[in-house]
């Protein structure tokens, strides 16, 4: 369809929200408006530019190649509204919500630090963390940053190596008094581990402990490394801990660390809608300088202790 007029700011704003949610209730929301009027502004937009700004998507709506050049012209308007709105002072443009994904351990010992500094300066910057651990998405709305274990293969968006890490072999100590110490990795395998649940394994770099350990059994599974965690203190068997959350724990003792040990990125998706926004470009530099400040105890250097926060 040609376009018929010139596009409304008020209708680009409602575009760049359903852009950063992927929703139009979201949307409707964070505007103060109906999921009506949010849907009649995105259609009048598309009348307006004479094709679709977004498409469904499995995760909710995404922007079409037009759908990303008028999202790009809106940021612009926010950036002038919001300029206009503080007299024309240098007003603080980190601001707004960033939605993120990453894992349990990372949200809770590196994000979360690393939004705390942030905020310090950065009072009306808000973020929400979805803990998933899955491998990056192609296609993904209403999301800002994925943070995802391994190397990601994407087509749209930019992958950011933050840090790697190490993974170990742990035991109880008083598990490993009643149980024994293994010495070797065939004595390991007679123990029963405690990992992820392997059917429900969406990232291949983590299927290592039972490649490592030939014939091993399972002991406790679970989706969450922080159960991984708790079950290898109680006593439920070995556990393939992240090391930097591992060496936290007094009562767990790293085991054959010369020979089941693994090393793995974190890497850092941002999908291109997000790229320019400010907020988004300071929390990832925050995330990075949190992995930096934190590099020992994510390389499993046990001497450097639980990294500060």
């Amino acid at each position: 369809m040609p376009p018929v007029r010139k596009p409304s700011p008020e209708h680009l704003l409602v575009l760049l929200e359903v852009a950063r949610s992927g929703r139009y209730t979201s949307a409707a929301q964070a505007l103060g408006l109906t999921h009506t009027t949010v849907a009649r502004n995105v259609a009048a937009l598309n009348r307006a530019l004479g094709g679709r700004v977004l498409v469904r998507g499995a995760d909710g709506w995404e922007l079409t190649a037009l759908g990303e050049r008028a999202a790009r012209a809106a940021e612009g308007v926010a950036e002038a509204m919001t300029a206009l709105a503080d007299g024309g002072s240098a007003a603080d443009r980190v601001t707004g919500v960033v939605r993120m994904t990453t894992t349990d351990g990372f949200a809770a010992y590196l994000a979360s630090p690393a939004v705390a500094r942030l905020r310090e300066e950065h009072p009306d910057l808000s973020v929400e963390i979805v803990t998933v651990t899955r491998r990056a998405a192609q296609h993904r709305s209403g999301v800002d940053v994925e943070v995802v274990v391994g190397t990601p293969q994407v087509n749209r968006g930019r992958a950011v190596q933050l840090a790697e890490y190490e993974l170990g072999l742990y035991g109880a100590r008083d598990y490993l008094a009643r149980q024994g110490t293994p010495s070797s990795v065939a004595e390991a395998a007679a123990h029963h581990l405690v990992y992820f649940v392997d059917s429900m394994l969406q990232v291949d770099d983590l299927d290592v402990p039972r490649r490592l350990l030939p014939g091993i059994r399972d002991a406790l599974t679970s989706t969450n490394v922080f159960v991984h965690v708790e079950a290898t203190r109680a006593g439920a068997g070995l556990g393939f801990l992240p090391c930097f959350m591992a060496d936290r724990h007094p009562d767990l003792v790293r085991l054959l660390p010369g020979e089941v040990r693994d090393r793995l990125p974190y890497h850092a998706v941002i999908h291109p809608e997000s790229w320019r926004r400010p907020a988004v470009a300071a929390v990832l530099e925050g995330l990075r300088a949190e992995a930096l400040r934190q590099r020992k105890a994510l390389l499993g250097d046990a001497s450097s202790g639980p990294a500060s926060s």
